[in-house]
C-alpha cells in the first residue's frame, strides 16, 4: 500500500513516460492537486464503504461451513484433500496411533527427500530398457 502512495505520488508529479522524445515541459499541465485529492478522495471513500460494511454488517461476506459444529472424529465433508496431499492423508488415516501416523508421515517424506540424491547408474532410461517399453 505504502509503494501504491509512492507510485502514484510521483506519477502524478512528473508525469508518465515520454516515448517521443518531444519536450515534455510544453505539453505538462499542473494536474498534480487534482489528481491527487481525486485518488485520496476515491480510496476514503472505498475505505469508508468496507469500514460500514465490516462494522454494521460482519457477516456479510461470510462462509456457511465456518459455522458448522466440529466433529473430531470425522472429517468435515467441505475439506477435500488436494491429490498431492492425498499419500499424507492416507498415512494419517491408516494408522490409528495418532504418534505412529505422524512418524510414518515423517518417514514418507524423508523418503522423498533423498529420492534425488539417490545414485541414477541404478536407474535404466525407458527407451533402452525393455520393461519401460513393455510397460507404455
Amino acid at each position: 500500500l505504502f509503494f501504491v502512495f509512492i507510485h502514484l505520488f510521483f506519477l502524478h508529479l512528473s508525469g508518465s513516460s515520454n516515448p517521443l522524445g518531444t519536450n515534455r515541459d510544453l505539453y505538462k499541465i499542473p494536474f498534480h492537486p487534482f489528481f491527487t485529492i481525486k485518488d485520496l478522495l476515491e480510496f476514503v471513500i472505498v475505505m469508508f464503504i468496507f469500514y460500514i460494511v465490516i462494522m454494521e454488517y460482519p457477516y456479510v461476506l461470510r462462509d456457511p461451513d465456518n459455522f458448522i459444529p466440529a466433529n473430531p472424529l470425522v472429517t468435515p465433508t467441505h475439506i477435500q484433500p488436494e491429490w498431492y496431499f492425498l499419500f499424507a492423508y492416507a498415512i494419517l488415516r491408516s494408522i490409528p496411533n495418532k504418534l505412529g501416523g505422524v512418524v510414518a508421515l515423517v518417514m514418507s517424506l524423508i523418503i522423498l527427500y533423498f529420492l534425488p540424491f539417490i545414485s541414477s547408474k541404478y536407474i535404466k532410461m525407458s527407451p533402452v530398457y525393455v520393461l519401460h517399453q513393455l510397460i507404455y
